[in-house]
């Protein structure tokens, strides 16, 4: 209780709950798309579509979520958007047909994404206004999330197969996070500044009216990209581990799933430990070893084939890429609210949209080439790493 009298761990906390409630709601209907596929008598090739209508939702989002975040402020568009995504779920358990489970999932696209963009920005006000390290330890909520929905989905098949029931259960665990989160996020600066500028309107003569869109800079472009192909690699790995293990490596069915535990528990663990080598070795170091350890670890892992290889190669990604998206989110907030909103957007465009087209690489050739793909993608990051002027360290 004492650490809750502290404003940065109480801040924390809230925003954390935010973490939390993206990678629960995301989990929470992406372990019930056989139940899903099941009750709207889905093709396989429906249920890429209406995977990859969620990433189209995020891709399209920027220019709304832009316009969201200089209107309402990161506070109120994250309280808002984790709202209506848990709300969300129980119109997708109510779609009574395809065409309606597409747009609920398009939509879900475009909420992901203001979420997205808001907690991070909260996240990036954190460390900058107490100049302490945090985001690595709030994206190892988001980890933990998805966990405890894996946890609540197998607890509920285990009581009921009814998807709305299931759905029902964590919309309420949702929207408790959401009532927890209101009580200390970080109110905006922006307000002060900009009372002061228009108080000064009556003294400076007329000028020209700012655009309130410019083009990218190059920097801005490069954070997009890492922030893509960074989000793929998590992504993907989560999605497609346990066929790989199954399908290629000859792992029996108990243990294809280690494919995603590896993943995940490293990720965790990771993002526990990230924010103290952030103040050590610098988030720049950090992104570059961590993509070189992933794609390279995954390539290693696909030359050698068998079992063992392929949990140490998921092991080296999940360590490796954990760091990759909280140092890319701090780098793109110091560049101002539309950097950080574009790079959330591509961010949630690779989370959402990479492992269907993992899928159709390993559909055309074969799944060994789609996880080069992956591995090719963490090695794309290491590449952008360098073209990024990282922020000064802060303690940990």
């Amino acid at each position: 209780m004492l650490r809750l009298r502290d404003p940065f761990h109480r801040s924390q906390l809230a925003i954390a709950a935010l973490f939390c409630s993206l990678g629960f709601q995301y989990a929470t209907w992406a372990s019930r798309i056989p139940a899903i596929k099941a009750d709207l008598d889905l093709s396989d090739a429906e249920v890429g579509v209406l995977l990859m209508a969620a990433g189209i939702g995020a891709a399209v989002s920027f220019p709304l979520v832009a316009v969201l975040m200089r209107r309402l402020g990161s506070q109120r568009l994250a309280l808002l958007s984790a709202l209506c995504l848990a709300l969300l779920l129980l119109a997708l358990a109510g779609a009574p047909n395809y065409p309606v489970a597409l747009l609920v999932m398009c939509v879900d696209g475009v909420l992901v994404g203001a979420l997205n963009v808001a907690m991070n920005a909260q996240g990036a006000e954190l460390e900058s206004r107490y100049e302490r390290n945090a985001m690595a330890r709030l994206h190892a909520t988001f980890s933990g999330g998805s966990l405890l929905a894996a946890l609540l989905a197998s607890g509920m098949n285990a009581v009921t197969s009814t998807v709305a029931v299931h759905f029902a259960a964590a919309a309420a665990f949702l929207l408790l996070l959401v009532a927890y989160a209101r009580t200390g996020l970080l109110a905006e600066k922006a307000d002060s500044a900009k009372e002061t500028a228009e108080a000064g309107e009556e003294r400076q003569p007329a000028t020209p009216a700012k655009s309130k869109w410019t083009v990218p800079s190059s920097m801005t472009l490069w954070m997009c990209v890492a922030m893509a192909f960074g989000t793929v690699t998590e992504g993907a790995m989560n999605d497609w581990s346990a066929l790989y293990l199954k399908d290629v490596a000859d792992a029996s069915a108990e243990l294809a799933p280690l494919g995603i535990a590896v993943v995940s528990g490293m990720m965790v663990v990771a993002r526990l430990f990230a924010d103290g080598w952030r103040s050590r070795w610098g988030d720049g170091r950090i992104v570059l070893s961590g993509s070189v350890l992933a794609g390279a670890g995954l390539a290693l892992a696909l030359l050698s084939g068998g079992l063992v290889p392929a949990l140490l190669g998921f092991a080296c990604v999940g360590l490796g890429i954990a760091a990759v998206t909280p140092c890319v989110y701090v780098a793109a907030a110091g560049q101002g609210s539309d950097s950080l909103t574009l790079v959330a957007a591509m961010g949630t465009t690779g989370l959402l949209a990479g492992p269907p087209l993992i899928g159709f690489i390993a559909h055309a050739s074969s799944l060994v080439w789609g996880l080069a793909a992956v591995a090719a993608s963490a090695l794309v990051v290491s590449a952008c790493s360098t073209r990024i002027r990282w922020p000064a360290t802060t303690s940990g």
